[in-house]
């Protein structure tokens, strides 16, 4: 009975994607765990994945899963938690260039995110407006509203009006799917992507500035910086109204 249960615990060892036990502190265990649990959420809905599912993952048993996180809910908190925190440390907005510029480098950035964090990406915008509500919501809502703030920032608004704020979002939208798309097919050089994302906010300012003064006078704004020797200094923020 013995050899039977010691075998069947090598099994499962080796059924844990290789991991096997380590000697870990508190923080580098609890961070394991989460890992492994991006990679199964990004892949798999979150009612299709048991606890014993990340303990085999991460090489852990389930009792030490349900020991840091309580159940399987607030492991899928704190894995979400994790790539949105992951996200907002990269997108420190840049402090130099012309705006358009800064974006560039910020969508840069971004990319970097989406390719060497795929799974938490993913795991952080899988799914339909269904799945995000309550706590979920609450984290991916946060970041889009983090985001925002700093492309705002980036184009040197401080207040935007409607029609402004809606083409942020619209285009937002269109970056997120964007980089599930590239994840899922890579068909194109990922240079190419952002340019062409940057340039599909420049139409989008441009047809949303026939709709809003406010809008077209930044759009206008920006192509002048564009157009400006390097050296010279930038226009203070605007507000939309």
């Amino acid at each position: 009975m013995g050899d039977r249960a010691v075998a069947g615990g090598k099994a499962r060892s080796r059924q844990g994607g290789g991991r096997g036990r380590r000697r870990l502190s508190v923080d580098e265990r609890r961070d394991e765990l989460i890992e492994a649990a991006l990679e199964l959420f990004s892949t798999r809905s979150p009612e299709d994945i048991s606890i014993d599912d990340v303990a085999a993952v991460a090489g852990a048993s389930r009792a030490l899963v349900y020991h840091y996180f309580g159940g399987k809910h607030e492991l899928y908190i704190a894995a979400l938690g994790s790539a949105a925190k992951q996200l907002s440390v990269l997108l420190e907005p840049p402090t130099e260039g012309k705006p358009l510029e800064r974006l560039r480098l910020s969508l840069q950035r971004y990319f970097d995110f989406v390719e060497s964090h795929a799974a938490g990406f993913t795991a952080l915008l899988r799914g339909g407006p269904a799945d995000r509500s309550g706590e979920v919501g609450a984290i991916v809502d946060g970041i889009r509203q983090l985001l925002l703030g700093r492309i705002l920032h980036t184009l040197g608004v401080s207040a935007p009006g409607p029609i402004l704020r809606i083409t942020l979002r619209s285009w937002m939208a269109s970056v997120e799917t964007a980089g599930l798309d590239w994840l899922e097919n890579r068909d194109l050089e990922r240079s190419q992507l952002e340019r062409l994302l940057v340039d599909q906010l420049v139409v989008l300012l441009h047809v949303a500035g026939r709709h809003d003064p406010g809008t077209g006078a930044l759009f206008e704004r920006l192509a002048q910086e564009e157009m400006a020797p390097e050296d010279a200094a930038p226009e203070d923020a605007v507000t939309e109204s």
